[in-house]
């Protein structure tokens, strides 16, 4: 098995800012880029600042913000598709995340199946397909991909998992869900993070390409360690900074560093 891959999600909620973000993937050395559709309906708006806080470096340092949804989230998705084609250099995953997986899209089942639709048929290379979509309409959409589209199968749960089994035979069961299985779970310390760990390590052996990632405290242990765990790609961020640790997501650059530090590449 080769050396897993990086797969650096773009940041940013507008099409421009996604192909800025991915030109630093591609100096980064990330080997494709993960475009979050959902993410064009959200922005980004500054917290209000404390008024009392006397730090002389506050007025440095960047803003913090948080997302809210747009208040005319009316979005050309076939231009934005277009113009993510033709910045982009590198392979790219499109993905449109509903709420009930942890996403952003505000409409309905229909309306993204039909943005998943036209991903589709821009000719991507991959399109992340949750596992929870209608039998049938998924079916629909495997069958448009064909041979020049990779499927993604991928599921988020928003708790740790009871054990290692539970991951194992998760991921096992997803195995003919599409070319990639991906599973994220919560993970809020050391403990939920082994349990990752541990299912990574039992399905090294396994013929299908698959990835186990935490989100939370320790939730970085299988993108670091990736290489030894048989994990095929790992997701990653240009962003920075301490809440990256808590969110168990990694910066490409160091993560990179990582490999290279743990002799892994």
């Amino acid at each position: 098995m080769g050396a897993p891959k990086i797969c650096a999600t773009l940041t940013g909620t507008t099409v421009e800012e996604m192909l800025a973000d991915a030109s630093l993937a591609t100096v980064a050395g990330a080997d494709m880029v993960e475009a979050r559709l959902d993410m064009l309906y959200m922005e980004e708006t500054p917290l209000p600042s404390d008024s009392n806080n006397n730090d002389q470096n506050s007025r440095f340092r960047h803003p913090e913000t948080v997302l809210t949804p747009r208040n005319d989230p009316d979005i050309n998705i076939d231009e934005a598709l277009s113009l993510l084609e033709a910045g982009i250099e590198l392979p790219v995953v499109l993905t449109c995340r509903p709420m009930r997986q942890g996403g952003y899209f505000p409409g309905n089942e229909e309306e993204r199946c039909a943005i998943l639709r036209k991903a589709i048929e821009s000719g991507v290379s991959w399109v992340d397909l949750e596992t929870d979509i209608e039998p049938k309409v998924r079916s629909d959409l495997i069958k448009l991909a064909g041979k020049k589209t990779s499927i993604i199968a991928s599921v988020h749960f928003d708790r740790a998992p009871d054990d290692s089994d539970e991951v194992i035979e998760k991921v096992r069961d997803m195995a003919s869900h599409g070319d990639l299985v991906k599973v994220c779970y919560e993970t809020s310390g050391k403990r939920s993070a082994l349990k990752l760990f541990e299912a990574a390590w039992e399905l090294k052996e396994e013929d299908f390409d698959y990835t186990i990632m935490g989100l939370g405290e320790a939730g970085d242990w299988t993108r670091i360690h990736a290489p030894a765990v048989g994990i095929s790609v790992v997701y990653t961020t240009s962003e920075t900074g301490p809440k990256l640790t808590s969110s168990g997501r990694i910066n490409t650059v160091e993560l990179t560093g990582a490999w290279e530090m743990l002799d892994y590449s």
